[in-house]
């Protein structure tokens, strides 16, 4: 007598994870998503340059891997330090790693302005090795330190790299925070709406329809006369608009939802209004919710790109890829990179986050396997 083993049918979730786990391109999408958070997060700690540190003998270079300061940039490096210590720069010489300085003054070269070179991050601490003409010269060894900016430096010699990192971290939270804003908001008053019908239905629908005819720049505008630029205000202007979208899909939903035998079987049982819709009409709304979140990330990051290349949104000393973008246009004929690096990571996040959501479409959607 043989015994057959029965094996459980895999539950709706699994089914759909495994379905998005066979679209190749959602996953790659996901991956890249992946690394560029990790990279926002952890990045700006790993490059080894402050993102407010300012190099102002190697403003706006271009990308590359060649150690920085290189050859060119030594000399008008040493002599705006000298200038600064107010003294000449009578000699220079090199060898490997380390510059032998010949420095002199006729009132005497002081010792305490050697600390600019330090300073300058360029160059670590100097040590003098003779001292001439009873002060009037020194002669100085000061170590060269070996810098590296793989997407270039800005207009007033930040690295570019460490910028985008931290810019990164702004948007993405924006991204995230209004979505998720814009979620609660939208699918509260959609699956109200859409299960109460009647009156509310209407009152609801129509109050959507004026949002929706407010031109959204005018709205962040009016917010700006009376309130003071803020990231939580570009927060509120975002949400205040972006939850409409989610509000009229779950509303659809819903309208289909609410005559199915299981909410007529809770309010048979006596279950209230809020309840139902907690714990049965919600639920069930998930996926077109999940799919509409997902494309609503890129949408609202977009947005705040938008109102901070118009100067609308985030305010310095904070950056974002959109306040990146604009100093970048500004310099495009100049310094094209400024604008290539910040607007590369912008559109892999963009395309990332819309390819997921079209994964999560087509794992979501409802088949017979």
């Amino acid at each position: 007598m043989t015994a057959t083993a029965t094996v459980a049918a895999p539950g709706p979730a699994r089914r759909a994870v495994l379905r998005f786990a066979r679209e190749r391109t959602a996953v790659a999408a996901l991956t890249l998503l992946v690394l560029i958070a990790l990279a926002c997060l952890i990045g700006p700690g790993l490059t080894g340059h402050d993102p407010e540190r300012a190099y102002p003998d190697l403003r706006q270079l271009p990308a590359g891997l060649t150690a920085q300061p290189d050859a060119a940039r030594l000399r008008p490096a040493l002599e705006r330090l000298a200038f600064r210590m107010r003294a000449r720069l009578d000699a220079v010489e090199r060898d490997g790693d380390t510059m032998r300085l010949t420095l002199g003054s006729d009132a005497g070269v002081d010792r305490r302005s050697l600390v600019y070179l330090p300073r300058s991050a360029l160059f670590g601490t100097p040590a003098v090795l003779e001292d001439r003409d009873g002060g009037r010269g020194l002669v100085v060894a000061v170590p060269i330190r070996r810098l590296h900016f793989p997407l270039g430096t800005d207009i007033q010699g930040r690295d570019l790299l460490t910028r985008c990192l931290v810019a990164g971290r702004i948007s993405l939270a924006i991204g995230l925070a209004a979505s998720l804003v814009a979620l609660l908001i939208g699918v509260a008053c959609g699956a109200t709406a859409g299960f109460v019908g009647g009156a509310v239905d209407a009152a609801m629908m129509r109050a959507v329809d004026v949002l929706y005819a407010l031109p959204f720049v005018f709205f962040v505008i009016l917010l700006l006369v009376f309130f003071r630029p803020s990231l939580l205000l570009m927060l509120v202007a975002i949400a205040a608009v972006e939850w409409l979208d989610m509000a009229r899909v779950v509303r659809a939903v819903t309208l289909s939802l609410r005559e199915r035998d299981f909410v007529r079987a809770a309010r048979a049982l006596g279950l209230g209004t809020p309840r139902i819709i907690l714990r049965h009409i919600v639920p069930n709304t998930l996926g077109p919710v999940v799919v509409t979140a997902t494309l609503l990330v890129p949408q609202v990051i977009l947005l705040e790109s938008f109102l901070s290349f118009l100067g609308l949104g985030v305010q310095e000393p904070q950056t974002s890829w959109g306040v990146l973008i604009a100093e970048g246009a500004r310099s495009i004929e100049a310094a094209p990179h400024l604008l290539a690096a910040p607007a590369a990571f912008l559109i892999a996040t963009l395309v990332a986050l819309n390819l997921i959501g079209d994964g999560l479409a087509d794992a979501l959607e409802p088949r017979g396997d």
